[in-house]
């Protein structure tokens, strides 16, 4: 081989490397962005349970006016709300009513991935007739502009259903 046909061989594969590594550092740069909500989305639920925690608030104050909270299962309040107001009046409400303590959250486990935060949790509160009332929790939150729009919550429903007794 004469030099110069060494010296194109050797800007290919130069090119080529580049080339490579470029592309390969690409997607891992296009989702750099992505992780930004996520994150902020983390941060943001996980202080709400903090405040709520530590009686300053609640999730709840995250909530869009136009949120869709569906509460999973065949408990009294299971169903679909389609505004902040009406899941408060008509989900929370009837449950805050039974209980002499507000709802106190441990977070056990926040994933994140784009704009959906789901947060597995336990809470615990005393009755109005002293007894203690504890659950289980997964919500499936999703956020758009630091407000929650959407949510999905599991949760022991014979625990509720209990309760609601």
């Amino acid at each position: 081989m004469k030099p110069r046909e060494i010296l194109q061989i050797r800007s290919l594969t130069g090119g080529l490397a580049i080339g490579c590594a470029l592309a390969l550092a690409l997607p891992a740069l296009a989702g750099a962005p992505a992780a930004a909500p996520a994150a902020d989305n983390t941060a943001r639920v996980r202080a709400a349970f903090d405040a709520w925690r530590e009686g300053r608030g609640s999730v709840f104050d995250l909530l869009h006016e136009d949120v869709e909270w569906t509460v999973a299962g065949g408990s009294p309040v299971s169903g679909v709300y389609c505004s902040r107001a009406r899941f408060l009046e008509q989900a929370v409400a009837p449950i805050t009513a039974r209980l002499a303590t507000p709802i106190v959250p441990t977070v056990e486990h926040v994933v994140a991935q784009d704009d959906a935060v789901v947060v597995v949790w336990s809470g615990e509160a005393t009755t109005l007739d002293g007894g203690i009332y504890r659950n289980r929790y997964a919500w499936h939150l999703q956020l758009r502009e630091g407000r929650i729009v959407r949510v999905v919550a599991f949760l022991d429903t014979w625990a509720l259903a209990e309760l609601m007794r």
